[in-house]
């Protein structure tokens, strides 16, 4: 029988020495990555629920080595595809010495750039950045793509999702589930099939190291916003078959590939699947007895994963899956957008040393100063800082404007603020150039320029956001948006929260231009002790158009 590739290769974790390629496949078989001029990985596959995965381990790699590879089953060779147009893809391995360039953006909906896909959701960045890297050709710089939150979108899936799921389901879903939405562990594998088959995509992902951490539509919108929001969610027949399977789909397609060789080694998951995979037997039921319980009790696992590349250090920070959403006493860390857990590993891991500080959070940290004056204020509002009558409203306003990011957990914002405050001024070690945190989820991309309030820093900090990769806002939306920024509501903003008893910020920050709400991707280049952020927009849309820079500055 013939073994077919159904996704991948994806390269995933890179280190000087090691490399990481997953794939999927539509049936169990032996993959073998062969690596120009160099070793080969074999591994057996893996099944969840059906489905057929490998996470094959290159290792003996020279550092800064850039290294065609093909992939077998069996003795089948499948990737590179004979007939592509496009280069072949190459292992990366990171060179202590060379620049470094992050690639960041969030929010994929996959068109294939239609013309509706175009009018509705503009051109996709994914695409247009994999036409220019093959253009461009591999170099000697570290390069790393961060993907900070819904690469799917799990409740607004496209019309061959949609159909899919008529087909599977029939006419009446028996648990009650949303017709439009996606709920079971084939769903998802379905979702992320189609979200990453693009011959572009799929291409780029083979050959950039990648980096992933969820955000809300990967399992819903507004994924644990408050304690009402989780509790209504519960309450519905099919959310634990949902987020059961929204976790656990999370970790086969995106997770285990951010962990390096021993880190994987360690995860108690990857020991589970391992042994299901040597006995021959179907792991699914022991992701989804993981996956509840990482819902059920967050502190159970860690999302968070960190990255040296070079001389910039990277924390990817889970906001999503390990926050605590009591609402007693904001102020006191009940209600935290990490958890206690969460906030240690992030406070372990923010100290002085590199050259540069990375912190990827999926949910932006500083939005436009009215729009966290607003979450500050709703926060305390729903804590009950005006009263018992006032809360009920509060909460309904929360869950309509979608008031939850930073902003919105203050404790949670002081905290990472204080502690980014004293790497910047070295209390922490030596103090990096630049402090930088990046950031996606809005649907428009800014940078904001940040400084203590208090006293002097060494470092540089600044918020980059660049969102979306490919779902631009409507017309409506940009406008609100727009509005949101303006001085007048900034001012309006200063004055509820200090009505509403809410702390004021260590922190002052300002955008340095008007938000953009195009489609983009973010760059940042970083160069000994310096760095330059780059936005890439798509002006034209299509097979054939490259990106252009749309604002280039250093920070």
């Amino acid at each position: 029988m013939t073994v077919s590739l159904l996704l991948g290769p994806v390269l995933r974790h890179v280190g000087p020495t090691t490399a990481t390629v997953w794939v999927e496949t539509d049936a169990p078989c032996d993959v073998r990555v062969r690596v120009d001029g160099g070793p080969v990985s074999a591994s057996r596959t893996f099944t969840v629920h059906g489905h057929h995965y490998a996470v094959c381990e290159i290792e003996g790699l020279e550092p800064g080595a850039v290294l065609p590879y093909e992939v077998f089953l069996g003795e089948d060779r499948v990737w590179p595809e004979p007939d592509s147009p496009l280069p072949p893809s190459v292992l990366r391995t990171l060179s202590p010495g060379a620049p470094t360039r992050l690639l960041y953006g969030s929010c994929h909906t996959p068109t294939g750039d239609t013309p509706e896909g175009l009018v509705r959701y503009g051109p996709d960045m994914l695409r247009a950045t994999a036409r220019r890297l093959a253009r461009e050709g591999a170099t000697g710089d570290n390069q790393v793509l961060l993907l900070i939150g819904d690469q799917v979108y799990a409740d607004e899936v496209q019309e061959p999702m949609r159909a899919f799921l008529r087909e599977r389901r029939g006419e009446v879903d028996p648990d009650g589930a949303p017709e439009d939405e996606v709920v079971r562990f084939e769903e998802y594998a379905e979702l992320y099939r189609q979200a990453w088959s693009d011959p572009q995509v799929r291409w780029l992902l083979s050959t950039v190291p990648t980096l992933m951490v969820f955000d809300d539509h990967d399992i819903r919108d507004d994924w644990n916003t408050s304690a009402a929001w989780r509790g209504a969610m519960d309450r519905q027949p099919w959310w634990r078959t949902r987020v059961t399977s929204g976790i656990g789909a999370y970790w086969v397609y995106q997770h285990v590939g951010n962990l390096s060789p021993d880190a994987r080694a360690k995860d108690p998951l990857w020991a589970s699947v391992r042994d299901h995979r040597d006995r021959g037997t179907d792991a699914g039921d022991t992701v989804d007895s993981f996956a509840w319980r990482a819902h059920d009790e967050p502190s159970s696992y860690r999302w968070s994963h960190h990255h040296d590349v070079g001389d910039v250090r990277v924390l990817v920070a889970d906001t999503r899956c390990g926050r605590s959403l009591e609402e007693d006493d904001p102020s006191g860390g009940s209600r935290s957008i990490l958890g206690a857990e969460g906030h240690d590993w992030l406070d372990r891991h923010l100290t002085g040393g590199p050259d540069h500080l990375v912190v990827a959070s999926t949910v932006p940290v500083l939005l436009p100063p009215s729009v966290h004056h607003l979450e500050a204020w709703n926060e305390a509002v729903c804590a009950g800082a005006w009263g018992s009558a006032a809360r009920g409203p509060a909460e309904r306003l929360r869950q309509a404007l979608d008031l939850e990011h930073w902003g919105a957990f203050q404790y949670s914002f002081h905290r990472l603020a204080e502690a980014l405050l004293d790497v910047a001024r070295g209390a922490r070690g030596p103090a990096p150039a630049t402090i930088l945190l990046l950031g996606g989820d809005v649907h428009f991309s800014y940078l904001a320029r940040a400084r203590a309030r208090e006293g002097r820093t060494t470092s540089r900090i600044a918020q980059l956001v660049s969102s979306a990769l490919c779902n631009q806002l409507p017309p409506n939306l940009r406008r609100a948006a727009t509005l949101s920024a303006s001085w007048p509501l900034h001012v309006a903003g200063r004055v509820m929260t200090r009505l509403a008893g809410v702390r004021r910020s260590p922190l002052s920050w300002g955008l340095a231009e008007r938000p953009y709400f195009g489609n983009t991707i973010g760059e940042v280049v970083f160069d000994g002790r310096e760095a330059e952020a780059l936005w890439y927009h798509c002006p034209q849309g299509g097979d054939d158009a490259l990106p252009e820079v749309r604002r280039r500055t250093r920070v």
